[in-house]
């Protein structure tokens, strides 16, 4: 495969390599280490990219496991998903202050889910991926993506309902 061809395949997702990068990396710095990291094996397999199914797929796979070979590396113990890569530059400061706080609420609910629920969650209901390429990613079966998924949304769902309620009835 050609260079030309190789940034034709690889650029359009790289985006989404690098969120989810950050989202289990925390930093900035780490996340655009770990996809530049990425990248670069990407290129070394270039070769035999064409051998794959959905390269789309296998980078993402890829950008998981050394995220999560690094943070075990490391032994940390608190992964962050955090969704921040919307902006809108005409927004009043009331609706900002309200959208961080959101954020911030939505961090924290995530923060008490299991790995494999956070995982499930962003990349269905953030990142958008169909249920048969969360399969292929996580190495799951159908079922358990679709349970694994319905256990997170409730559980935001009441912790939601929890903040929302608060000091009512």
């Amino acid at each position: 495969m050609q260079q030309s061809d190789f940034l034709n395949v690889v650029m359009p997702f790289k985006d989404k390599l690098y969120r989810l990068a950050k989202r289990l990396l925390i930093s900035k710095e780490e996340a655009e280490d770990a996809t530049q990291e990425v990248l670069l094996k990407l290129w070394s397999k270039n070769e035999s990219m064409a051998d794959y199914k959905n390269v789309e797929a296998f980078a993402m796979t890829m950008t998981k496991n050394f995220c999560l070979d690094r943070l075990k590396s490391k032994q940390a113990s608190n992964l962050k998903l955090v969704h921040s890569n919307y902006q809108d530059e005409n927004t009043s400061l009331q609706k900002q202050l309200e959208a961080e706080d959101s954020v911030r609420w939505m961090e924290r609910i995530m923060d008490t889910l299991p790995e494999q629920q956070k995982m499930v969650l962003q990349l269905r209901d953030v990142e958008q991926y169909e249920f048969e390429e969360i399969c292929e990613l996580l190495d799951m079966k159908p079922t358990a993506v679709r349970v694994t998924l319905s256990r997170a949304r409730k559980t935001v769902r009441e912790e939601l309902a929890k903040k929302h309620s608060y000091g009512i009835g």
